[in-house]
């Protein structure tokens, strides 16, 4: 447990200091915005589709150490995969993050992503990591608002 605490402090750090996908994309196919008010974290996430597959990905925005790193995680992640991967990973990742505190961690091939999962310690923080995530569902959906995590 301490090794995984550890690669998620380093992971969040690095990625928080160095986002990966962090610009805009130019004439994006798909984009959404999204908030967490008790944070203040606020974002949008910007989609090129090719058929069914994320084309590209990026996200623009600011927030806390653990939504910036998420959204990071969750760019390189999803690039290349197909809409039905993207959304059976929402719901692993959204159930890992989720998942009673204490309870083994099931991660089905989510990669780096797993470091989320010391997250359930504390629901305050499980939305600053599952934003970037509900925002892209937005993307996919276009229903036109905002994703929210309160």
């Amino acid at each position: 447990m301490d090794e995984l605490r550890e690669l998620y402090q380093a992971t969040i750090l690095d990625h928080n200091r160095k986002p990966r996908n962090f610009r805009v994309l130019e004439g994006p196919a798909l984009h959404a915005d999204g908030h967490n008010p008790l944070c203040g974290d606020q974002l949008t996430v910007y989609l090129d589709l090719e058929g069914e597959r994320v084309k590209d990905v990026a996200f623009q925005g600011t927030g806390c150490a653990i939504s910036v790193a998420s959204a990071s995680l969750m760019t390189d992640f999803v690039q290349g995969k197909s809409l039905e991967e993207v959304e059976r990973k929402f719901r692993d990742f959204h159930e890992m993050v989720t998942s009673e505190p204490g309870s083994p961690v099931q991660t089905p091939d989510i990669g780096k992503l797993a470091v989320f999962s010391g997250v359930r310690e504390f629901p305050m923080r499980v939305k600053c990591a599952t934003l970037a995530w509900h925002t892209l569902r937005a993307a996919l959906h276009q229903d036109g608002s905002t994703a929210r995590t309160e």
